[in-house]
């Protein structure tokens, strides 16, 4: 899955902050900065991505007629799945049914499609969450449970801030200001002061709807060199592809000026707008954990009501999570497949 890329001024400044994080011990904050990171040391003939893509669900084949490997993975995530191959059907069935009591959301003692799809959304982008969850206590100063801004700005910039700005023409300030805008658009409340979730969203906005605005907008602000409000095709390449050193273009840089021309310019005025560049980035893909929890649900639901019970799924715990040990030591037992 591609992920967000930041512009190559953005990676000076990541690196330099890598270096001074190091003398604080704050190790762990480096995986934050990944948001920052591009390729600005990459070859010329490489291409940068900013198109996001979810990851997929599992890289097995989807055939219920051998095999529920596929929903395995797509239920429990393709780590935890690998876990569950090792257990007895006793020990699946009792995992499985304090995994039903988290997907109930609203308690009600049904498992609706949505819960079960968004049950399965956070499986499939379990990596997110787990990233937050390292670098939390770092950002967290005073261990209230929340992040405010101030503690965020003061960890990131710390005495940034007082020294001058880079010869290059980047500013910490700048860049700052960038990142309250986005802190304030994550901040749901208003508050300035980021739960988990709103946290998350800040340093993934791609992966929430609410926040996509701020993915257009800080994308056509890196790749906008004339500050028109617009990317044109020049701009466009220039963003992709480093001519340096590089007496021919790839032939993939002419196949994607023939993309521009034919698919990102829908209005075909010579340039992509916001609307535009938001079709690029975050296209519209099949939503595949949609797709599953409709399987789970009409492959489950014994009764035909459109929801299931904590009975109905450990009745087909094997489409759940029956494992590897599973269908051998149910093999034990059945003489015939001898």
């Amino acid at each position: 899955m591609y992920r967000f890329v930041r512009l190559e001024a953005e990676a000076v400044f990541a690196e330099e902050k890598t270096r001074h994080l190091f003398s604080m011990e704050l190790r762990s904050l480096l995986t934050c900065l990944v948001m920052y990171v591009v390729y600005a040391a990459a070859k010329p003939t490489e291409k940068k991505e900013r198109v996001h893509h979810d990851p997929q669900l599992s890289n097995k084949e989807h055939n219920d007629q051998e095999n529920f490997d596929y929903d395995h993975d797509a239920f429990l995530g393709q780590e935890a799945a690998k876990t569950f191959d090792q257990l007895t059907p006793e020990e699946s069935r009792e995992r499985l049914g304090i995994i039903v009591g988290k997907i109930d959301a609203d308690k009600d003692g049904f498992v609706t499609e949505n819960e079960l799809k968004a049950w399965i959304k956070k499986a499939q982008k379990k990596y997110i969450y787990d990233n937050v969850d390292r670098q939390w206590k770092d950002f967290d100063l005073n261990s209230d449970g929340m992040i405010s801004w101030e503690e965020y700005k003061n960890v990131t910039y710390g005495t940034y801030l007082d020294e001058p700005d880079p010869d290059d023409g980047f500013s910490y300030k700048q860049m700052m200001s960038r990142d309250e805008r986005r802190f304030r658009m994550a901040d749901t409340n208003g508050d300035m002061i980021a739960s988990k979730e709103e946290f998350t969203a800040f340093l993934h906005p791609e992966e929430f709807d609410y926040m996509k605005e701020i993915v257009v907008l800080e994308t056509m602000e890196d790749i906008d060199k004339n500050g028109d409000g617009l990317i044109d095709l020049e701009e466009y390449i220039g963003d992709m592809y480093n001519h340096e050193g590089d007496s021919q273009e790839p032939e993939w840089v002419k196949t994607e000026r023939e993309q521009f021309a034919e698919f990102r310019d829908k209005n075909k005025d010579g340039k992509m707008d916001k609307e535009e560049t938001k079709d690029w980035i975050l296209p519209t893909d099949y939503d595949h954990a949609e797709a599953e929890a409709k399987h789970l649900v009409y492959e489950s639901d014994a009764d035909k009501d459109g929801k299931l019970t904590k009975e109905e799924i450990l009745e087909k715990y094997d489409l759940f999570v029956g494992s590897q040990v599973t269908q051998y030591g149910e093999a034990l037992v059945r003489h015939d497949e001898f």
